[in-house]
C-alpha cells in the first residue's frame, strides 16, 4: 500500500513537472503587463476634440467650396445632336467609314475663362474597369522594342495578318477618335496636346524606340489610328487613354487652349463624331474647364468637410449643454451597479 502511494505521488509529480515545462516563459509581453497609455475621455476632452475638428474642418470646407465655385466649366453633350435626323440605325451609321460625320456646334462663354483652358472628352456608361478589358494589354511590349511579340495577354487584339499588333490589346484598340477644332470670331484656337499625359508614363511605361505596327489593320476597327513614324512615348492621346478609369463615367484630357476667353464669346466647334458609343448606349460630352488651386470643379470635397465640421460642432454643443444641465461626477462608483439608482443606498 505504501509503495503504491509512493508510485502515485511520483506519477503526480512527473505530470506536474511536464505541465510546468509546457508553460511559456514569463514575460511582461506575454502576460500583457507592458505599460500602456489609457486616456480617460472626460466630458471636457470629448467636447474639446469635437470643437477642434469643427474649427479645422469648416474653414477648409468653405475654402474648398469657394475654389470649386470659381472654376468656369462648359459642358456640351453631342452624341445625339450630331446625328442626322433621319438615321434609324445609329450603330450602322457610326461604323460606316464612308459617311461624313462632321458636326458643327456653338458654345457660349458666360464668364471669363483664364488660360490654360483644359479640353476634355467625357464618356458615360463606358466600363474601362472591366477585368478582361484592363488585362488586355502588354506593358513589356509598350516599353521594349525587343518584346514586340509579347502579345499573350492581348487577345483578341494580339495578331493580325499573321503579325503582332503594336500596341496590342483591347485598350489600345478602342482608342478614342473624335476630334475637335475651335475658333472664336473666325480665328482658330490652337489646342496644345503636349504634356497632357503623366510624365512618369511617358518616361517609364512607353518606350521611345517602340513604334506602332500593324495597328487597326483587322477588318473591325475599334478607334483611332496611330502614326507609325512617331514613337509611343510621344503619342500622348494613347498614353492618356491607356490610363484606365475606375468609374463608368470619366473625363480624359484632350488638350489645352492657351489663350483667355471672355464672357459673351461664342466658340465655334467643328468636331468629327466617329467614336462608337451607340452600341452600349453611351454618352459623349465635350468639356472646357478652367482650374483653381484645388484642381477642377468638384463640390464634393468642400461639402464633405462642411458636413463633418458641422456635425462635430453640433455634437460639441449638445455635449456642452448636457454637461452643464445634468453634470455627472467622474468615477462615481454608484454607476457600477445595475440595480441601484445613482446616489441611492
Amino acid at each position: 500500500m505504501a509503495s503504491s502511494s509512493a508510485a502515485g505521488a511520483g506519477s503526480a509529480d512527473s505530470t506536474a513537472a511536464r505541465r510546468n515545462t509546457k508553460r511559456p516563459k514569463y514575460s511582461k509581453f506575454t502576460q500583457q503587463e507592458l505599460p500602456a497609455c489609457k486616456p480617460i475621455l472626460t466630458p471636457r476632452a470629448v467636447i474639446s476634440a469635437f470643437l477642434l475638428v469643427s474649427v479645422v474642418f469648416i474653414p477648409i470646407g468653405v475654402a474648398s467650396l469657394m475654389a470649386s465655385r470659381k472654376v468656369v466649366e462648359i459642358v456640351h453633350r453631342y452624341e445625339s445632336s450630331c446625328l442626322p435626323k433621319n438615321i434609324t440605325n445609329k450603330v450602322a451609321y457610326i461604323q460606316n467609314p464612308t459617311t461624313d460625320k462632321t458636326c458643327n456646334i456653338t458654345l457660349k462663354v458666360d464668364k471669363d475663362m483664364k488660360s490654360p483652358i483644359y479640353v476634355y472628352y467625357q464618356l458615360d456608361n463606358f466600363y474601362q474597369n472591366h477585368r478582361r478589358y484592363v488585362k488586355s494589354r502588354s506593358d513589356e511590349q509598350l516599353r521594349d522594342p525587343k518584346e514586340e511579340n509579347s502579345t499573350s495577354a492581348c487577345k483578341p487584339e494580339d495578331i493580325a495578318n499573321n503579325r503582332a499588333i503594336v500596341p496590342c490589346g483591347l485598350i489600345a484598340w478602342s482608342l478614342f477618335n473624335d476630334t475637335y477644332r475651335f475658333s472664336v470670331n473666325n480665328k482658330n484656337l490652337s489646342v496644345n496636346k503636349r504634356g497632357i499625359s503623366w510624365k512618369s508614363d511617358r518616361e517609364h511605361k512607353f518606350g521611345k524606340d517602340v513604334f506602332p505596327k500593324n495597328f487597326q489593320s483587322s477588318p473591325m476597327i475599334g478607334g483611332a489610328h496611330l502614326n507609325e513614324s512617331i514613337p509611343l512615348n510621344e503619342q500622348e492621346d494613347l498614353i492618356v487613354w491607356m490610363r484606365t478609369a475606375a468609374l463608368p463615367t470619366f473625363r480624359k484630357l484632350y488638350g489645352k487652349i492657351e489663350v483667355d476667353l471672355h464672357a459673351g464669346d461664342s466658340i465655334s466647334v467643328t468636331l468629327l463624331n466617329r467614336y462608337n458609343t451607340y452600341s452600349f448606349n453611351g454618352k459623349k460630352k465635350l468639356v472646357l474647364s478652367t482650374t483653381s488651386w484645388l484642381g477642377g470643379k468638384n463640390d464634393f470635397l468642400g461639402i464633405a468637410y462642411l458636413t463633418v465640421g458641422g456635425l462635430c460642432f453640433f455634437l460639441s454643443l449638445a455635449f456642452t449643454i448636457v454637461y452643464f444641465v445634468k453634470p455627472r461626477q467622474l468615477g462615481d462608483p454608484s454607476y457600477l451597479s445595475w440595480n441601484r439608482n445613482p446616489g441611492g443606498h
